[in-house]
């Protein structure tokens, strides 16, 4: 495998510190002026929005994102279904607890590339802790709460009573028209 060289930036001396630089160049660390030029609005767009994101959430990439799984929530035959989508995760790497108002889904979940081509080698890892909190209705029976994850879907089940709805039907009348005020 080939070296690579590795070298820190030279320190400037005061004299290249405090000379004049043409715009492009006294912005390009913050913000790459040059590199945009040539580029459709669409893709200019695009680099400028991934450079916020770097900027604001202190990564280097799309892929070192928080992630917060999907979760889908239902009543169903008298039971509360939240599924959550988390792919590629064993059941050993999911944590689920219950309290008396609130489901909690939480966990690590590490990620691993590589690839092995003729002239180069690339590894990618990203790693990153996820935490769901989910309100439960009132007389939810947590303690009866049952969990299984298959094919990257993590499916709980929680008994919840039936709630009762006071509906209330309210005739709708006709009302008279408004009078406008003298001198409006």
């Amino acid at each position: 495998m080939a070296e690579v060289k590795v070298e820190r930036p030279k320190a400037l001396t005061r004299q290249e510190a405090t000379e004049p630089t043409p715009f492009g160049e006294s912005f390009a660390p913050m913000f790459p002026v040059g590199r945009f030029f040539g580029m459709s609005p669409f893709a200019m767009m695009r680099e400028f929005t991934d450079q916020m994101d770097c900027v604001f959430q202190g990564g280097e990439g799309r892929d070192l994102k928080a992630w917060t799984p999907a979760v889908d929530i239902q009543r169903c035959n008298g039971d509360l279904v939240v599924k959550a989508e988390l792919p590629g995760l064993k059941k050993e790497e999911v944590k689920v607890t219950t309290t008396d108002n609130a489901l909690i889904i939480e966990g690590e979940r590490k990620r691993e590339h590589k690839e092995d081509h003729e002239g180069y080698h690339r590894y990618e890892r990203s790693y990153g802790n996820f935490y769901r909190a989910i309100p439960l209705p009132e007389g939810a029976k947590a303690d009866q709460a049952k969990a299984e994850l298959t094919e990257g879907v993590l499916k709980i089940s929680i008994p919840v009573p039936e709630t009762k709805k006071n509906v209330h039907e309210v005739k709708v009348e006709a009302g008279a028209p408004e009078k406008k005020p003298v001198g409006a």
